[in-house]
Order: structure tokens, then C-alpha cells, then sequence
């Protein structure tokens, strides 16, 4: 499997995709064409718009960018595919388009198969044993919570430390982790801005300049430090 698992598409202050424009450049150097799938995205920015939007993120790298939507047999696109995209939005809604739509497997055995693949935010979620550690509202009811698996353990992206000085009394990203691992035993990876999980064949590692702070079940949290393997 070759995989980038960023946590995120964008950082404050440059383009969309820009910070990992190096990254990309080498992670597709041998594909023309990039299947980008549209489905997390919401009311608001079309398939077809969002789908745009990733072609001009990806241009820098040289890279054809077509939609899913664009292909009636859908499955068949997934399978031929030698690199795909899947960006950010809501999970739930992602999650209930790729089963719906029957292309969770799919997409996991394309994966599985060689096919590059980049996920961000939503797109990162999915690569996790479920989609239970996304930070988004249930605007919609999956048929399942279950995801690619790719990875042996979870992701929380955009993951916020707690705030020592805000006078906020709610529960913090870490709490609603921890609740998460009272009632299910996966361990959770939280992914700060700018940080991506590469899946190089066997070896996963944390890229970037920040962290990642690991979660597992019954112990304390601790800190994942860059170019760090995962291994549990």
C-alpha cells in the first residue's frame, strides 16, 4: 500500500493542499490521473465544483483530475483506478455514499492492491477500523460505521489540545476520545494541522513537524514524535 492520511487539506494562512504539495509531487510522480471522490462535501459546492477545486490543489503536481460522479459504472472506476483522492467534508455523509453506493471494499481492496491513495480530514477518517472518532455532526445515518481499515487503529484529525486559558467548560477533544474508549477497545491517533500518516508497504509512519498523540485503551495518552513509526 503507498498512502498519505493527512489531517488536514488546508492550513491557516496558504492554498488548499499547498503544504503538502512537496509530498504529492513524489507520492503521484507516476500517475497522470487522479480519480478524486466528492462524496463528504455538503449542500453548498456542487460534485463536480468540488472536484475542480482538487484539480487546481493537484495542479502544481501535474496531475489529470477526474470525479467519480463523472463514471456510470462507478465500481469499475474504483478498481481501475491507479491513484485516488478522497477529500475532506463530513464523514457521515461520506460513510453512507460509499456503502450506499457498495464501493467501501472496493475502494479498500484497490487500496490494498497498490492503487496511491490520498485522504484528508473526511478522507483520513475512513482509513481507520471506523469512522466513530470524527469530529463531525450526524447529518446523516450510515448504514454502517464501519471503514477501510487500512490502518489497525483510528483517526482523529484536526485534533485540538485543550486550552489551559479559555474559560470554556465542555468537553474537550481528549475527553470525548477517552468516552469514545470506555465502550470500544480501538486505539486512536490524533492527527494536529499539518501532520499526515504515510503508509509506505509495511511500514506506517507520522510525517510532519508536530506530534501525534496516541490513545489506547487503559493507559495515558502519550505523544507520537515525527518520522515515528506506528506500531501496536
Amino acid at each position: 500500500m503507498q498512502a498519505i492520511i493527512a489531517s488536514t487539506s488546508t492550513l491557516h494562512g496558504s492554498s488548499y493542499l499547498e503544504y503538502l504539495q512537496p509530498v504529492l509531487r513524489m507520492h503521484f510522480a507516476d500517475n497522470e490521473e487522479v480519480l478524486f471522490i466528492p462524496f463528504a462535501r455538503p449542500g453548498g459546492i456542487s460534485h463536480q465544483d468540488y472536484t475542480e477545486k482538487a484539480a487546481e490543489g493537484l495542479k502544481p503536481c501535474s496531475q489529470t483530475v477526474v470525479g467519480l460522479h463523472e463514471f456510470s459504472d462507478m465500481k469499475r472506476a474504483v478498481s481501475e483506478a491507479k491513484a485516488i483522492f478522497v477529500g475532506g467534508g463530513n464523514t457521515f455523509l461520506l460513510v453512507k455514499q460509499l456503502h450506499e453506493l457498495d464501493l467501501m471494499h472496493m475502494l479498500k481492496q484497490s487500496i490494498e492492491n497498490g492503487t496511491k491513495y490520498l485522504g484528508t480530514s473526511a478522507g483520513s477518517n475512513i482509513c481507520g477500523l471506523s469512522m466513530q472518532t470524527t469530529n463531525d455532526m450526524p447529518i446523516v445515518y450510515p448504514p454502517s460505521f464501519e471503514t477501510l481499515g487500512i490502518l489497525n487503529f483510528n483517526i482523529n484529525p484536526h485534533y485540538l489540545d485543550p486550552d489551559t486559558s479559555s474559560t470554556h467548560k465542555g468537553e474537550t477533544r481528549e475527553t470525548r476520545i477517552k468516552e469514545f474508549q470506555t465502550l470500544n477497545s480501538e486505539i486512536v491517533a490524533g492527527l494536529r494541522e499539518g501532520s499526515w500518516i504515510r503508509i509506505n508497504a509495511n511500514e506506517i509512519t507520522l510525517e510532519g513537524d508536530l506530534p501525534a498523540i496516541i490513545f489506547e485503551p487503559g493507559k495515558q495518552a502519550y505523544e507520537l514524535s515525527p518520522s515515528s513509526h506506528f506500531k501496536f
